[in-house]
């Protein structure tokens, strides 16, 4: 029959939120029952134990996702009890300690013996220790890991996606990942602001029991005739049972708070984590019971308790010494090639024994990594397959064909294959085995791109163009001219992803030219100009050296085709100069036509923003020198309000798309460093790099930092 009633009751359970709101409104504005308000005193204190019971036992953080909410009904439950008592207290207090109910009465006198005094200081005591110890610290940690856990999120996505495509994971487990990596978000920013409400609660008991002492001498004397000592006494001592009563569930729950957010990486109970990391190693128990039984000898000290303890340690340190797995927490050990050959039937342990490589299979093969690729989704395969129609094979030639033209680069071979755990219109750009970029399309339609001339809206799917990042729209085909006759670029299928392609080959060309390709390049100059590569490597230069700055470079699309002329400048100043960041400037600005030419306007004029004088001395101010080159050590802040100041001259230049920084040339290489992550785009020129001929055009001026 109790079953049968749990079941129906666990039926209604959507009902319980509603239900406990109700109840909290009832008791702000109606008064309550003295058995009633007993009910709920002793209702709430035992929430709050199992709370913290429960988090206790948690596996993880994220196990008990509905913890937030929790923290603030229980809040407001127990906030509403301090209004129905403090009216209970006021109105009835006057008749004795009985007057405000059982479990106010035992608080205020079982527990504190009848001494208001000695009870207002175990009241301070705990609002201390909760407020000041557990709820500052809880609320930082609180504050820390969500903010941590927020930005491991691109990274932790990235290494879900590697071990999805990499096949160490299927597409079930994948999911599963990233909703638990979303959980994890929501849930620590959640308990970031969640945590404040127990915070706060503390100083709301503080103050109620100012109010409570005060209203009720002002009640005892004025109401009811009282002397002051006898209402100082019964009020007092009411009141701060009453504040007992709440503030011990209140520190159950910030207790709860607080190893909750402490346990951000926990993968077991409290109890298994602690056991399995406290008497891991018996060393510290070893010289804890040395140190007990030497503090026993010590005259005046208890020398039982030390000793007592001390015998408890040192056996527990021998157990470990004869079980040194014994709260390790690791798993039984895997069965040895011996032992699975014993355990398992003949047949199966010869197999076993044999492994794969008797199938003639060479290991080797998969240590291989292809240093481009490119995967697309069985949707896509018409498209690379030339026997279906596709020309991205052929394209892919001419792409690299054109970036050996304009970067001065051989881009290797591009390894094209169908990856079914994508999805069938998804593709991704992989470098060194790695996805760096990834798309989907909609087959059958074309991209519709506004390059800034189209007004108009047209009708399509908006998207965003994978390449550049630019508004975009999927229309059919037979929309084509039409969005061409608005002002829009409209592009065949191919042709987004060959674009993607050869941008993003662009922009980790650097990673691409090790020393093998280096070494690729300088043979292929040898053979015109044998002394020029003889004289440099290595008598002035080492090839890595040369690599470096090959690669620095690249990293800001600077071409290395004119390698000649890049050898000849490293010979001049490579006897006085090794580092490679310096080398680099030096090159170019001997490159100067090779690195202004991509940004100059049909008018040969550069237009650029320049730095105002002030911030320049500034910057020259901060620059410092370390093994890795010159750095601007700015503060925090004066790094974020340079960095507004940049950020507000790109906009009001109307040069957002391909912003040009000109600079001094001891400034821009550093200033490159402090800018590449946050304005990737961002291209620094130093007035050392502009040829003479070359007419420059201040279109903004970055303000003082």
């Amino acid at each position: 029959m109790f079953d049968r009633f749990l079941t129906r009751l666990m039926s209604y359970q959507h009902l319980l939120t509603p239900s406990l709101i109700m109840m909290v409104l009832v008791m702000f504005l109606i008064p309550v029952p003295l058995f009633v308000l007993d009910l709920m005193f002793t209702l709430n204190f035992s929430i709050s134990l199992m709370i913290l019971l429960a988090v206790m036992y948690m596996p993880k953080p994220t196990a008990f996702s509905a913890f937030p909410s929790v923290l603030l009904l229980t809040t407001l439950f127990r906030l509403s009890l301090n209004v129905a008592s403090t009216r209970i207290i006021l109105l009835h207090g006057h008749e004795g300690t009985d007057g405000a109910g059982r479990v106010i009465q035992a608080f205020g006198q079982f527990v504190v013996g009848g001494e208001f005094i000695l009870g207002l200081i175990i009241f301070a005591v705990i609002i201390i220790i909760q407020f000041v110890v557990i709820n500052v610290g809880s609320s930082r940690i609180a504050e820390v890991t969500a903010r941590f856990t927020l930005d491991a999120m691109p990274g932790k996505q990235m290494s879900i996606d590697a071990d999805l495509n990499s096949g160490l994971i299927d597409e079930q487990e994948a999911k599963k990942r990233r909703k638990d990596l979303q959980e994890e978000a929501d849930f620590f920013g959640a308990m970031d602001g969640a945590i404040k409400f127990v915070a706060k609660d503390a100083i709301a008991s503080m103050l109620i029991v100012g109010i409570n002492i005060l209203g009720g001498l002002c009640f005892g004397v004025l109401r009811h005739d009282m002397g002051v000592q006898e209402a100082a006494e019964t009020f007092i001592i009411l009141t701060i049972g009453d504040g007992l009563v709440s503030a011990l569930p209140s520190l159950f729950i910030s207790v709860a708070g607080g190893i909750l957010t402490t346990r951000a990486t926990a993968k077991k109970t409290l109890g298994e984590d602690v056991l399995s990391q406290l008497f891991s190693d018996r060393k510290p128990m070893t010289f804890a019971a040395v140190s007990l039984f030497c503090f026993g000898l010590v005259p005046g000290l208890p020398t039982l308790p030390f000793w007592a303890l001390a015998v408890l340690l040192g056996s527990l340190s021998y157990y470990l010494k004869q079980n040194p797995e014994a709260f390790s927490g690791q798993e039984p050990a895997m069965l040895t090639a011996g032992q699975q050959e014993q355990a398992l039937p003949a047949g199966q342990a010869k197999a076993l024994a044999k492994g794969p490589d008797a199938d003639g299979d060479a290991v080797e093969k998969l240590l291989k990594i292809d240093l481009m690729g490119l995967e697309v989704g069985y949707g896509l395969i018409p498209l690379v397959d030339a026997r279906r129609g596709g020309n991205i094979l052929d394209r892919v030639k001419s792409i690299r064909r054109q970036i050996a033209l304009e970067s001065g680069i051989i881009v290797p071979p591009i390894r094209i294959r169908d990856n079914l755990q994508l999805k069938p219109n998804q593709y991704q750009i992989l470098i060194k085995g790695i996805p760096v970029a990834s798309s989907s399309l909609m087959m059958g339609q074309f991209l519709a791109m506004n390059p800034g001339t189209a007004v108009k809206a047209i009708e399509g799917t908006p998207t965003k163009e994978p390449a550049f990042g630019l508004e975009a729209y999927w229309i059919k085909e037979n929309h084509k001219e039409f969005a061409q006759n608005l002002g829009y670029t409209v592009v065949d299928l191919p042709t987004v992803i060959t674009t993607h392609l050869s941008e993003t080959i662009k922009r980790h060309a650097h990673e691409l030219l090790g020393r093998q390709e280096t070494q690729t390049l300088l043979d292929h100059l040898a053979e015109s100009y044998p002394k020029v590569v003889e004289d440099l490597i290595p008598t002035i230069l080492p090839l890595g050296t040369v690599q470096k700055v090959l690669q620095n470079l690249l990293m800001e699309r600077v071409s290395v085709r004119d390698l000649l002329t890049i050898l000849e400048a490293l010979a001049e100043h490579g006897p006085g100069v090794k580092d490679s960041a310096t080398l680099t400037e030096l090159v170019r600005q001997t490159l100067a036509r090779t690195v202004t030419q991509p940004y100059l306007n049909e008018n040969q004029e550069l237009a650029v923003i320049v730095l105002n004088p002030d911030i320049e001395n500034e910057l020259h101010q901060h620059l410092r020198q370390s093994d890795s080159g010159s750095y601007l050590a700015l503060s925090p802040q004066s790094g974020q309000r340079l960095l507004d100041r940049i950020q507000n001259a790109i906009e009001a230049s109307a040069f957002s798309l391909q912003p040009i920084l000109l600079t001094s040339p001891a400034v821009r290489q550093p200033l490159r460093r402090l800018l590449e992550r946050v304005l990737p785009s961002l291209v620094i020129l130093s007035q050392a790099e502009i040829p003479p001929q070359v007419s420059i055009l201040t279109v903004g001026v970055v303000g003082d930092v």
